[in-house]
């Protein structure tokens, strides 16, 4: 008996399947076979596969339908690829998830990377069929691929092979993920950006160098993993919970999160996985072709990037079709009809008939829901819930002389001075900025600074915030899009990474930026310098974002906005600038591994979501906003502000009790595993108790700062009424901001 009823899914895309689909079922069982697969002993006795066992899945039918348009050879090796991943998958699970064998594992992991060779080396000799199949697939791939696929393609591979440990860690401690580490942490133990990275070779088309770490192809990937991942988990469910033990699925983690039946789990599942395949549409249709256009993407590399596009599309119909197919997962009633033949009509042309095939099928109500939100509404006090805050608060003894000084540089940056848009008072005037009380912060989150160190860190708040308010005032507004990126383009000619001249600033914020970069990056290496410009271009970045969104009238996805909220926060920038301080010290790797990420994550939605938990009334009733956690979730979930508001709490103190577990076991372990000397882990120490200062230091300031309270909000941003006139209320809603910023006495200001 299936543990649930499937649901309705979302798939805009029709499957076909590949012509050589018995070629490569042939070729798939005889190197399978080939490579010790079919015979490979289990601890307990019998054997992983069989070849039955094998045949049954149908890993070639998965590729058949993932990959329709690819020739025979190609398909071969693709099914190869995929044979190998589940093969290791399923060796894994019987070798060291079943015992708990945390040491052994570990040990297997790493000599299987040994595997991966760069040019010139010699791998080891095979001693067990993954690292066989590894050793051939590796072999007959990487001739074919630049330099730069290959090292995505390893990162991949490393990713899913080594985070199994973070599941098989989870399924020791008995520990179930919370949803924003589980869908960090699926995309890199799933296998997904692993799968996105062989479309590359099945189009015989790669993502130019250049291109691929961009926003846009970096959003394909991810909400092509994310989909693939949470359909599998809503297939995989009854198998890997219920009969195996494991406790990675996303179906389960919203049980226990929500407090739900499995019934409702598995919808609320579905409907992200519906919301990430329309980021992807939205992305593909209208970021990616504007990144083509903004690189001056050579014709032939363009036609590469809408081949691979469409090869994550046919992924996905085809994934979904397999799913519905394999003996492999839960499908009952699925699929209809027989392996090769489609259902409907396809083709150009065709979508509006397969709608009328499975109306419940096309997502319209969850994009009409997203499409429709009516701005400036009067949301009223949003009343603020209880914060789980295990970390005591200190203050630097010189925050009064940061105070003085703080208002004197923004005056001499010109953040009081009227400019282009705003030409009634300016962005902000004296009386706000003191109330905002930025040096107080800065306080908080290094208490233990010098006096120019809390200078430093006062400015950066100030022109991060103002950069924040300036944009949306002076370009949303009058949804200029294009000016808000010429400007943005202007940005990092203000950070010479050779500390060199600059132009002369046309406005505060290049004022401002100049002013900052010479006073921190001069001390810095070279290197060090390109990392931190690297992170305050991400926050600028994510201004356009978020102008993108508004005039699409388009609340985030859910994913998508958390991502982005620690950028538009500035809480990157800030832990890049706190990394660059023991550059020399503490290697690359070591931040990059999942303990350190996490940790810092983990302590950034924490703080992202006070924001906006305080921020709720002045972002959605008084400027019109859709960049909110707690009306993204109103506007994902359907629930009203309140319902919404105790999830977004509940988000926080699960992130809080991530970063309290990480701290307590993962960073020992960290420590043992990587053998640091003593200065490393002390230096790692303190950043994971600066991270708690920088948390209970963000919260206090949200808490004793005017720039929430419902008072500061209507005399910033409720017009002046001349004597004897009667004006009882703005206009609202769509297309009135330029009217009520115009009104005497609307001096601006956005969210955070």
């Amino acid at each position: 008996m299936q543990a649930f009823t499937l649901p309705d899914f979302y798939m805009p895309y029709p499957a076909r399947i590949n012509p050589h689909l018995e070629r490569s079922r042939e070729h798939s069982a005889a190197w399978a076979r080939r490579m010790g697969m079919l015979d490979a002993p289990k601890p307990g006795g019998g054997v992983v596969w069989d070849e039955a066992a094998l045949a049954k899945m149908d890993y070639a039918l998965m590729c058949a339908y993932t990959h329709p348009d690819c020739d025979g050879p190609t398909l071969d090796l693709i099914t190869d690829w995929y044979v190998w991943v589940f093969f290791f998958d399923d060796h894994f699970l019987e070798h060291f998830k079943y015992s708990r064998d945390l040491t052994g594992a570990k040990a297997y992991l790493d000599r299987l990377e040994l595997f991966m060779t760069a040019d010139g080396e010699t791998p080891p000799e095979p001693e067990n069929p993954a690292e066989a199949g590894l050793k051939d697939l590796w072999e007959r791939t990487v001739p074919a691929m630049s330099q730069g696929w290959r090292q995505r393609f390893i990162t991949s591979t490393h990713n899913l092979m080594v985070e199994s440990m973070w599941e098989l860690d989870n399924i020791d401690r008995g520990r179930i993920a919370n949803p924003i580490e589980y869908v960090q942490m699926r995309r890199r133990v799933g296998g997904a950006p692993w799968s996105a990275n062989l479309v590359e070779y099945a189009v015989h088309a790669e993502i130019p160098d250049g291109l691929a770490g961009t926003r846009p192809m970096q959003v394909l990937s991810d909400t092509f993993s994310d989909a693939v991942h949470l359909r599998n988990d809503l297939f995989s469910y009854q198998r890997e919970v219920q009969e195996e033990g494991e406790n990675s699925n996303a179906v389960l983690v919203f049980e226990r999160f929500f407090d739900c039946s499995t019934q409702e789990a598995a919808e609320l599942v579905n409907d992200l996985l519906t919301s990430r395949l329309q980021q992807f549409e939205n992305t593909a249709l209208i970021e990616v072709p504007a990144l083509l256009a903004e690189h001056a993407v050579p014709p032939h590399e363009q036609a590469g990037v809408a081949a691979y596009v469409k090869g994550l599309q046919d992924w996905q119909s085809g994934g979904h079709e397999w799913h519905a197919r394999s003996s492999r997962y839960m499908n009952e009633g699925a699929a209809s009809d027989p392996a090769d033949v489609l259902r409907g009509p396809t083709g150009l042309g065709t979508s509006a008939a397969r709608m009328a095939l499975a109306p419940g099928r096309t997502g319209l109500r969850r994009r009409l829901r997203q499409h429709s939100h009516v701005p400036f509404q009067p949301v009223g006090h949003l009343p603020l819930p209880d914060f789980h805050m295990p970390y005591p608060i200190r203050t630097s003894p010189h925050l009064d002389a940061a105070r003085r000084y703080a208002v004197g540089w923004a005056r001499r940056m010109g953040m009081f001075d009227s400019v282009p848009g705003v030409e009634v008072g300016g962005i902000w005037d004296e009386r706000r900025f003191l109330g905002l009380d930025l040096p107080h912060c800065a306080a908080m989150i290094h208490a233990d600074a010098t006096p120019e160190q809390l200078n430093l860190s006062s400015d950066w708040l100030t022109w991060g915030t103002y950069g924040d308010d300036y944009f949306p005032v002076v370009f949303g507004t009058t949804r200029d899009l294009a000016a808000a990126k010429l400007c943005n383009e202007r940005l990092p000619a203000f950070m010479p990474l050779d500390a060199g001249a600059t132009p002369e600033p046309t406005n505060p914020i290049e004022r401002g930026l100049a002013d900052l970069w010479r006073r921190t990056a001069g001390p810095m290496t070279v290197p060090a310098r390109r990392q931190f410009r690297e992170a305050v271009e991400d926050m600028t970045s994510s201004w356009l974002w978020e102008l993108a969104n508004q005039a699409q009238n388009r609340i985030p996805d859910p994913v998508d906005y958390i991502e982005m909220r620690r950028k538009t926060f500035g809480s990157e920038m800030t832990r890049s600038l706190a990394r660059l301080a023991h550059w020399d010290v503490v290697s690359p790797e070591i931040y990059r591994t999942r303990v350190m990420r996490e940790l810092d994550t983990a302590a950034q939605d924490y703080a992202c979501f006070v924001n906006d938990l305080f921020s709720y009334q002045k972002e959605i009733e008084f400027e019109g906003e859709i960049h909110n956690l707690v009306l993204v979730v109103e506007n994902f979930l359907g629930v009203d502000r309140l319902r919404a508001r105790d999830i977004v709490a509940d988000l926080m103190t699960a992130r809080m009790r991530q970063f309290e577990h990480i701290v307590a076991n993962d960073l020992p372990a960290l420590f043992d595993d990587f053998a640091l000397d003593e200065p490393v882990r002390r230096i790692l120490t303190r950043h994971a108790d600066d991270l708690k200062e920088w948390m209970s230091g963000i919260l206090e300031w949200h808490r004793r700062c005017v720039r929430y309270t419902e008072a500061e909000l209507r005399r910033i941003l409720t017009p002046s009424v001349p004597t004897g006139f009667s004006f009882p209320f703005l206009p609202v809603g769509l297309g009135t901001s330029a009217v009520r910023l115009a009104a005497p006495g609307v001096t601006g200001g956005t969210r955070g």
